[in-house]
């Protein structure tokens, strides 16, 4: 099983959720996260004074899917989050021991 992780625009998210459940994922965790990568945030004027906004909106998705669905959860992701455009994001994947659902007790695949 892997576990994938997607640092989006906050924007795209139902975009994601839907390219996902075309796909078969159902299930899913998001957060509201604030960061910044090559963008390194940007200037704001606010009543004639300026600042600096170093950590930007994002949303991170969490899904864990069976190894036979990594490649098209990823694919999903990207078809979906994509705008070209500086700050579309990452996806991290990992790989995961052990799914237990606590209402069953079904462990791995059966648990997802």
């Amino acid at each position: 099983m892997k576990r994938i992780v997607a640092i989006i625009k906050p924007f795209k998210v139902d975009d994601v959720r839907e390219a996902l459940a075309a796909v078969g994922i159902s299930g899913m965790t998001v957060s509201d996260v604030k960061g910044f990568g090559r963008q390194k945030g940007h200037t704001e004027l606010y009543r004639g004074a300026e600042y600096v906004v170093d950590f930007l909106p994002k949303c991170k998705l969490e899904i864990v899917v069976a190894d036979e669905d990594e490649e098209k959860s990823i694919q999903a992701i990207i078809n979906a989050a994509h705008t070209g455009k500086i700050g579309d994001g990452k996806i991290f994947v990992s790989d995961v021991q052990r799914v237990i659902r606590i209402r069953t007790s079904e462990e791995n695949e059966e648990a997802i």
